[in-house]
C-alpha cells in the first residue's frame, strides 16, 4: 500500500470515528438505562432526561464546533473537543446524582458534536462536487453502523460491569480518539481561508431562512421525524426490557436489527432516486412513519401481542427515517445554495431539539406501558405529514446552479 493510500485510509478512519462518536455515545448506554434509573431511585421519564440533555448538547455543539473551526482551523478545535468529551464521559461514570449526570451529559453531547461538525467540514475542505458526495456517503455508512454496534457493545459490557463501567469504557475510547486525532488529522483550512466570527451575519441569515415557508416546513418534517426517532431511542430500552421481558443483551441485538433497517432503507432510497423524485420519496417516508406510529399504538394496546409483533412497527419506523432525512435535507438546501451551510445547521438543530423535547415524554406512563412512546411516535408522524403537505409542498422559490468551490 502506498504512503498516500495509507494516509487516506488513516484519515478516513479518524473522520469516521469522530463523526460516529455522537450517535455511538448516545446509544451505548441504553441497555443500562433501566438499571441507571433503579440506582438513582428515579422514574423512567427522569432517567430519560440524561438522553434529553445529551441531545441538546449534540444540537447546540454543532453550531459551536462549525463556527469555531471556521475561525481557528479544523485540527485544534477537533482535538480539544475530543479531549473535553473524554473528561466529561469519565465524569459521567462518577456522577453522584441523576441531575449531575444530566448536566455532564449536556457537556458530553456538545463535545461529541464538535467532532460531528468538524469531521464534515474537513471533508468539504478536501473534496468538492461528486467526490465530496461519495466520501460523505461512505462516512454515513460508518455513522449508520454506530447504532448497530453501540447497544450490542453496551449490553455485553453490562455482563461484567454496571452502567458506570460503560461510561469508563467510552472514556477510554475518547482518550484513544483524542490521541489519534492529534497524531493523524491534518489541518485542512489554511489561515488565508479562515474568517472572523460573524455573529451579526449569521443572525441575519437565520432570519431570512426562517421567513421561507418551504424551509420551515422541511425543518418541521425533519424535526418531528427526529422527534419520533429519539422517542424510540429513549423508550425502547424500557419497553423491550420491562414490558416485553428482553434481557439487556437481547435488547442490544434487537436494537441492532432495527438499525440494519435504517442502513438498508438508506441504500433503497439512494437507488430509487434514479427514477423517483426526492419529494415523492419524502412522501413515502412520512407516510410510512404515520403507519408505524398508528400500528405501534394498536399493537401495544393489545397485551396478548408479544415481542415479535412490536418489532414490526419499529422496523417500519427505521425505514421511514431513511427516506425522510436524506430527501428533506436535499429539498431544503436546493432553495438556498448561497446559505446551504446555515440551512443545514438549522435543520440539524431542529432535528435534535424536537428529539430533546420528545425523549422524556415517552416515560410518563411508568415502566409497565409502551403507550406513551407509541403516542409520541404517532403524533410526530402525523405532524410531519401536516408540515410536508401544508408548508413544504410546492415549487421551489429559486434554484441557482453554479460551480462548487471550497469555502
Amino acid at each position: 500500500m502506498s504512503r498516500v493510500t495509507q494516509s487516506g485510509a488513516r484519515l478516513f478512519v479518524v473522520l469516521g470515528a469522530v463523526t460516529a462518536i455522537g450517535p455511538a455515545a448516545m446509544d451505548v448506554y441504553l441497555p443500562g438505562l433501566p438499571a441507571l434509573a433503579d440506582d438513582f431511585g428515579a422514574s423512567p421519564s427522569a432517567a430519560q432526561l440524561t438522553l434529553t440533555t445529551y441531545v441538546i448538547g449534540l444540537s447546540l455543539g454543532q453550531l459551536l464546533g462549525g463556527t469555531t473551526s471556521d475561525v481557528r482551523g479544523r485540527r485544534r478545535p477537533l482535538v480539544a473537543g475530543m479531549a473535553v468529551f473524554t473528561v466529561a464521559t469519565f465524569a459521567c461514570s462518577l456522577a453522584p446524582s441523576l441531575w449531575a449526570l444530566a448536566a455532564l451529559r449536556l457537556v458530553q453531547g456538545a463535545a461529541a458534536a464538535v467532532g460531528v461538525a468538524i469531521g464534515r467540514a474537513v471533508v468539504r475542505d478536501l473534496h468538492v462536487g461528486a467526490a465530496g458526495a461519495r466520501y460523505l456517503s461512505r462516512l454515513m455508512l460508518v455513522v449508520g453502523l454506530a447504532p448497530i454496534v453501540a447497544p450490542i457493545l453496551g449490553g455485553q459490557l453490562l455482563r461484567f460491569t454496571s452502567w458506570r463501567g460503560v461510561f469508563v469504557a467510552l472514556s477510554l475510547f475518547g482518550l484513544a480518539l483524542t490521541a489519534v486525532s492529534a497524531r493523524f488529522l491534518p489541518e485542512t483550512l489554511p489561515r488565508e481561508r479562515r474568517r472572523a466570527a460573524g455573529l451579526a451575519a449569521t443572525t441575519r441569515a437565520f432570519g431570512l431562512l426562517l421567513r421561507d415557508r418551504r424551509l420551515v416546513g422541511f425543518v418541521l418534517v425533519v424535526g418531528l421525524g427526529g422527534g419520533a426517532m429519539l422517542g424510540y431511542i429513549a423508550g425502547s430500552s424500557f419497553v423491550l426490557q420491562d414490558v416485553y421481558g428482553a434481557s439487556p443483551q437481547l435488547y442490544g441485538v434487537l436494537f441492532a436489527v432495527n438499525a440494519l433497517f435504517l442502513v438498508a432503507g438508506a441504500q433503497i432510497n439512494a437507488h430509487l432516486l434514479t427514477t423517483r423524485s426526492p419529494h415523492a420519496l419524502l412522501r413515502v417516508g412520512v407516510g410510512t412513519m404515520v403507519v408505524a406510529g398508528v400500528g405501534l399504538l394498536a399493537i401495544v394496546s393489545l397485551p396478548q401481542l408479544g415481542l415479535a409483533a412490536v418489532m414490526v412497527p419499529f422496523m417500519l419506523l427505521m425505514l421511514s427515517w431513511s427516506f425522510i432525512q436524506a430527501n428533506a435535507l436535499a429539498l431544503a438546501l436546493v432553495d438556498h445554495p448561497d446559505m446551504a451551510g446555515t440551512a443545514a445547521s438549522l435543520l440539524g438543530v431542529g432535528q435534535y431539539a424536537f428529539g430533546a423535547l420528545m425523549a422524556p415524554l415517552v416515560g410518563l406512563g411508568g415502566e409497565g406501558t409502551a403507550v406513551p412512546m407509541a403516542i409520541v411516535i404517532m403524533i410526530c408522524g402525523i405532524g410531519a405529514a401536516v408540515a410536508l403537505e401544508g408548508l413544504a409542498s410546492g415549487t421551489p422559490r429559486r434554484v441557482v446552479v453554479r460551480s462548487e468551490t471550497p469555502t
